[in-house]
């Protein structure tokens, strides 16, 4: 159920489309490697429309989906600049030359927004006909959560999925890219380019990416419209991110940690709503469980605040840390030499 007037909605939906064509289809297509500062701006100017997004709904619409707002895009956030671990480990497996991956990540971001639009689709229907799917939402998050904490997590190897493996086998495709083409001509045969490859495996990887943020977003708001606008804010300015973070993304050592408590707290408040909510006959004879405690949405705001500031603080320090004791290291290797 939208908690946001009509008119609000429409606006909105007509500015984040302008943005999107801006971000992507104009800036995103010029062939170049952004520099720190340009970065640094785009990011800058996204986060900036996001706090006032957030302010817009709480003036339209009160505290309560504004601070679902907040707490829905720090989370998406934080997932996208996790998932931007992939889209490096992709782009270096298919030596994706650098004049042109701002290209690939305009288009990887456009099937990451229709995959996710598809999913909150299928994800609200679900949510308001059978509240049980609230057990299993919570479940795999609180799996996807012990799997960041163990390590046991597939983000540090790109492996082809099935899908490649058996296209590659069937189709033809040169070894080496033309620009932005999907085809080619090689003394006169026609193939594809690894272009299109490197499609395929950012598209299929975006829908194991909505697995994992759906299920998050939904267990802090089920408003559709918040769902919605959470993750778009958190796409754009993410062709930028990649860019400002690519060398510093193995830095970020405890960003998989502050994640695992994010999705592991979520996990855990939709278990608590299921069970609050419960239907099923098979738990309490059908009716909801009492003791299950409703969790307020600015609990939710906090913990995700503390985690995730907590783990890139951690990060910082760690990285300061290392940093100065390579730099000793290089010191006593000089005077020794001396």
């Amino acid at each position: 159920m939208a908690e946001t007037p009509l008119a609000f909605e429409i606006a909105t939906f007509v500015v984040l489309a302008l943005f999107f064509v801006v971000d992507l289809f104009i800036i995103g297509r010029k062939p170049h490697v952004p520099s720190t500062k340009e970065c640094v701006r785009h990011i800058a100017f996204f986060i900036v429309m996001a706090l006032i997004f957030g302010g817009l709904i709480w003036a339209f619409a009160g505290s309560k989906p504004a601070i679902e707002f907040y707490s829905g895009w720090l989370t998406e956030y934080s997932l996208s600049i996790d998932n931007l671990f992939v889209f490096v480990i992709i782009m270096s497996n298919f030596a994706v030359p650098k004049q042109i991956q701002k290209y690939v990540l305009s288009v990887g971001i456009t099937f990451a927004l229709i995959f996710r639009g598809v999913f909150i689709l299928i994800g609200s229907a679900l949510i308001s006909r059978f509240t049980w799917v609230f057990f299993i939402f919570g479940a795999f998050l609180i799996y996807t959560a012990i799997k960041l904490v163990v390590g046991d997590d597939d983000d540090d190897e790109y492996k082809e999925n099935g899908v490649i493996r058996m296209l590659r086998k069937v189709v033809r495709i040169s070894d080496e890219y033309d620009g932005e083409k999907l085809r080619t001509t090689r003394d006169g045969v026609r193939y594809w380019t690894p272009m299109m490859i490197v499609f395929l495996a950012i598209g299929t990887t975006d829908v194991m990416f909505a697995f994992d943020s759906i299920p998050a977003i939904f267990g802090l708001t089920k408003d559709p419209f918040i769902v919605f606008t959470s993750n778009v804010f958190a796409l754009l300015g993410l062709q930028q991110l990649y860019f400002l973070l690519g060398a510093l993304l193995d830095k970020l050592v405890y960003l998989p940690a502050g994640l695992s408590v994010v999705l592991g707290f979520i996990g855990v408040k939709l278990v608590l709503e299921a069970l609050h909510e419960n239907s099923l006959p098979f738990i309490n004879g059908g009716q909801p469980v009492a003791w299950a405690p409703e969790i307020p949405t600015w609990v939710s705001l906090a913990v995700i605040v503390v985690a995730i500031g907590g783990a890139a603080l951690l990060s910082v320090m760690k990285m300061r840390q290392l940093d100065a004791a390579s730099k000793g290291a290089k010191e006593v290797k000089g005077a020794k030499e001396a």
